[in-house]
């Protein structure tokens, strides 16, 4: 089937090439959002088939894909792409049926145009899209086929928890770190209701699809588990009787198969044949079902375990702020303090001081970590971050500044009152919320 498609590639590159026409804006409505795209179509009357372009991850508009698109009307394919939305889409709100129902809109938009052959109008989409497309094909039987770019067979969730740890271990990260970034992190935003589609099951959606299938993954990708996708779509799909599917590997290749030398890095161009590929398959050459073998992973994605009743968000978070609230206590009181004597004030200063680098800093560099530093660690000392060697090290000193004080308040019970008691109870809180979120594990 590669061979047959890739000498049908030949003979489309060898062939005079269609010239592209003019740009063809235009609009159409989804979910009461007006859309915005462009049609980027070869010279001619046609008919000729058609892909939607779908959007990966995060805000893109129409030119972010415009390169595949020229490439795809020279390969005589009508293409759309159109401004992803806005309204309803952020970092913490979006719903794939939604944009699988954007896509739809385009479709309808592509095969009302003249030169468009209406039979021939399908999907492509990369990454996220990777799940969407699918869904609008299992929602519409005019949609005539999907194209994936690094396309998942696991759910959001546990890819970003696979994507996040090989970044992090990439960068000489080990221990408790990745264990707190790639695991208790994204259990959390789960469970907090913040990690949109969290647990979405690509699975179900694919044994629905009854349309062709060319999935296409880079073999060095480092976003997506590849050798699990490219298993779990062809057991699927094999699964629900659907054998009109390759599934094809790129060699040096990353996440958008783009080129690369070790899968983090992106170099200019597409992989080789990536795009000749889609214009053939496209255009027609179908023969029987074709699979690459899985690229090999350095380590498996795994399931996430739902929260246990400890670790329900609104429980860490209550009790992160009663500790910060006991240890900036401590420093607040002594500025209102008429006294100039201040009892215990070695160990209960240390242990205020750490407590508050400790949870406070946890929560500047954990907002960090969670909104893009995980893929660029930096320096690493002993497995460590820098930041985060500085926070163990934080809550080690709370430990050690929390028994002396406590031992030191016990012995002398009429000093200190009820500011030293709260700076312990602190403590008494600090040391199962550190344990939990990696500070005090190895």
């Amino acid at each position: 089937m590669i061979g047959a498609l890739l000498a049908a590639a030949v003979v489309v590159v060898s062939s005079p090439v269609p010239a592209a026409a003019p740009d063809d804006d235009v609009t159409f409505t989804s979910h009461g959002v007006t859309l915005h795209g462009t049609v980027v179509a070869p010279e001619g009357e046609g008919p000729a088939p058609g892909i939607v372009m779908v959007h990966g991850s995060g805000e893109h508009d129409r030119d972010d894909y415009r390169t595949e698109a020229e490439a795809f009307a020279k390969a005589g394919i009508a293409t759309l792409i159109y401004d992803k939305r806005t309204e309803g889409y952020s970092l913490f709100e979006r719903d794939y049926s939604v944009l699988a129902d954007d896509a739809l809109a385009a479709v309808q938009a592509l095969r009302s145009r003249p030169g468009v052959d209406p039979a021939r109008v399908g999907v492509w989409g990369l990454s996220e899209g990777g799940w969407v497309a699918p869904l609008a094909a299992s929602k519409s039987k005019d949609v005539a086929f999907a194209v994936t770019v690094g396309a998942n067979g696991v759910s959001p969730d546990r890819q970003q928890s696979w994507a996040f740890e090989t970044y992090l271990r990439r960068g000489g990260v080990t221990g408790s770190m990745v264990d707190m970034v790639a695991s208790t992190n994204m259990r959390t935003l789960a469970g907090a209701g913040v990690f949109p589609e969290a647990g979405y099951d690509p699975v179900p959606v694919l044994e629905k699809v009854r349309q062709p299938v060319l999935g296409l993954w880079g073999e060095l990708d480092r976003l997506t588990p590849p050798g699990e996708a490219v298993r779990i779509f062809r057991e699927t799909l094999e699964r629900a009787g659907n054998r009109q599917y390759t599934l094809k590997v790129f060699p040096h290749a990353q996440h958008g198969l783009r080129r690369t030398t070790d899968g983090f890095d992106k170099l200019d161009g597409f992989a080789p044949g990536y795009l000749d590929l889609v214009g053939a398959w496209v255009n027609g050459v179908r023969n029987e079902p074709s699979a690459d073998p899985p690229p090999p992973q350095a380590s498996q994605s795994v399931a996430l375990a739902p929260l246990a009743w400890y670790e329900a968000p609104w429980l860490q978070i209550a009790v992160w702020a009663l500790a910060l609230l006991a240890f900036a206590a401590y420093p607040v009181t002594a500025l209102v303090r008429r006294r100039k004597e201040v009892p215990l004030v070695r160990p209960a200063r240390w242990l205020a001081s750490t407590g508050l680098l400790a949870t406070a800093g946890f929560l500047a560099y954990y907002i960090a970590l969670t909104t893009g530093a995980a893929m660029a660690p930096g320096p690493v000392l002993f497995g460590r971050t820098l930041p985060w060697l500085v926070l163990q090290l934080a809550a080690i000193g709370v430990v050690i500044a929390g028994v002396v004080t406590a031992v030191s308040w016990w012995r002398k019970k009429e000093r200190g009152g009820v500011r030293v008691g709260l700076l312990v109870a602190g403590a008494v809180l600090f040391v199962p919320w550190a344990v939990h979120w990696g500070l005090l594990v190895p």
